[in-house]
């Protein structure tokens, strides 16, 4: 398992629609993205900050369901 990297919230943003999926809407600071998928709809609020801190990023892969690997330093 390697490190994650440190992503802005619009980076976060960019992988998450590279594994399909959209942005639904802002509020203030916060981002939804959603996906349908296999007849579910998984919803994950997204920080639009400068820098993402690890816990948050964590729960962020863990909600979406996106493999890890995807947020790694490569």
């Amino acid at each position: 398992m390697g490190k994650l990297r440190v992503l802005s919230g619009k980076e976060v943003c960019a992988v998450l629609e590279k594994h399909g999926f959209a942005r639904i809407r802002q509020r203030g600071s916060h981002i939804v993205m959603q996906r349908a998928h296999d007849g579910t709809t998984t919803t994950v609020p997204v920080p639009d900050h400068k820098e993402v801190k690890p816990g948050t990023l964590r729960a962020i892969i863990r909600q979406s369901g996106v493999p890890r690997s995807s947020f790694e330093i490569v």
